[in-house]
């Protein structure tokens, strides 16, 4: 007989799996799109004014430019808006690998056509107007790193954003004090794993120390940092993060306890969809310098075969980013296992007093968010909840299906 239940972590029947930072990514690509289409309206009317058809050629460029942002960021749009609609069985958090695997096929073509055109040039070169060509190269790289600021300029803020959420993190504590409320976390976001504290309430006490317990007896002291707006170890947490941590603050010494979680790697946490934003002026600003290296060679020693030849660079360039873009956000499409390793660590646990694992399926939902389908064959008595509760320590499992299979 089989038992079937659907635990959620944490508890609540909540489809939502967008990725930590999905307001702000969204925020971020906008941004991009509105200082792309300045450009773009400026370099065509630029262009008509004073008769370049080179300034309304890269405007027109700016335009594929705007329109590969507008794409992520339709995507972000459209995930927030609709991430609690029913008619999305697991939520809207796969839709930004669909814009990603999106953008990626455009790249490809955009690598194909710059390859031909580069090697039509190889066979019949043509003049080269180097007096409008290279400040327009300049120009699209100026565009291609301020738009690359944009886009991973809220990088620390978003460290920082976590940060502030900590307190609803599992690994936060509230540790009293004679001047206030101190919260300690964890905070390992993209960052070698370190201890943050700052006060929830109050004021932060003159001195404070860390020093931690692990299970076998060893002790490690933590001095701390302050970093405007809270305190940070200077040293890192060696692994794994199961001990006891003695806060030193105001006077008093609190003892707060913290326990291994186990947490998705590689795939399991990119963002597809700004990653391909990423790639579309990486790859543009990659096309700038090699086309100005180009130019500047071809007018000093008159190598016009510069021109073509950094042309062909950079769309092997894009094709090969392209490429890892295509395979990855197909494998999430296709519901390959993004997580091998958090697999077998599954297993392990569920198989700890030797139940045995019948099936397990493990997928993307969103950026962080892992589902999982699994079946357990016991002859005990121990109900899903039991094996929700090993399960706990797997923080990227957000949604999970158990079935029970009682043995004889």
């Amino acid at each position: 007989m089989a038992d079937v239940e659907v635990p959620v972590f944490p508890m609540t029947h909540s489809h939502v799996f967008l990725g930590q930072g999905h307001a702000h990514a969204e925020r971020r690509t906008w941004a991009v799109i509105w200082l792309c289409g300045v450009m773009m309206a400026l370099e065509i009317v630029g262009g008509w004014l004073f008769g370049s058809i080179a300034l309304v050629a890269d405007g027109l460029h700016m335009s594929t430019h705007a329109g590969a942002m507008l794409l992520a960021a339709l995507a972000y749009h459209y995930a927030r808006r609709h991430a609690d609609d029913p008619r999305f069985t697991f939520g809207t958090g796969k839709l930004g690998d669909l814009a990603g695997f999106t953008s990626a096929i455009i790249l490809a073509m955009i690598a194909v056509l710059i390859g031909y055109e580069a090697v039509s040039r190889f066979v019949a070169p043509v003049p080269i107007h180097f007096a409008e060509a290279i400040p327009i190269a300049c120009l699209g790289l100026a565009v291609n790193v301020a738009s690359a600021w944009l886009l991973s300029g809220g990088h620390h803020h978003h460290h920082g954003h976590g940060h502030g959420h900590a307190d609803g993190h599992d690994d936060a504590h509230r540790i009293p004090t004679s001047e206030g409320v101190l919260v300690l976390s964890v905070f390992e976001d993209n960052h070698p794993p370190v201890f943050r504290l700052h006060a929830e309430t109050g004021t932060m006490p003159a001195a404070v120390s860390i020093e931690t317990v692990r299970p076998d007896g060893a002790r490690q002291v933590f001095a701390m940092a302050d970093r405007g707006g809270y305190l940070e170890s200077l040293d890192e947490i060696p692994e794994p993060h199961a001990f006891t941590a003695h806060v030193r603050a105001g006077g008093g010494d609190c003892a707060v306890v913290f326990q291994e979680h186990e947490h998705a790697h590689g795939a399991a946490h990119r963002d597809n969809n700004m990653r391909a934003a990423v790639i579309h002026v990486a790859a543009d600003a990659a096309v700038s310098v090699l086309v100005i290296a180009g130019l500047l060679l071809a007018r000093a020693f008159g190598w016009l075969w510069m021109d073509p030849l950094a042309g062909t660079i950079g769309a092997c360039v894009i094709a090969s980013w392209s490429y890892g873009l295509i395979r990855d956000t197909g494998a999430i499409l296709l519901d390959m296992n993004p997580d091998q390793r958090m697999t077998r660590a599954v297993q392990s646990a569920i198989e700890a007093d030797g139940d045995r694992l019948g099936e397990l399926h493990v997928w993307r939902l969103g950026p962080g968010h892992l589902g999982a389908i699994l079946s357990v064959m016991t002859q005990s008595e121990h109900d899903a909840r039991f094996y929700r509760g090993r399960l706990a320590r797997f923080r990227a499992l957000s949604h999970v299906t158990i079935e029970i299979d009682r043995m004889a």
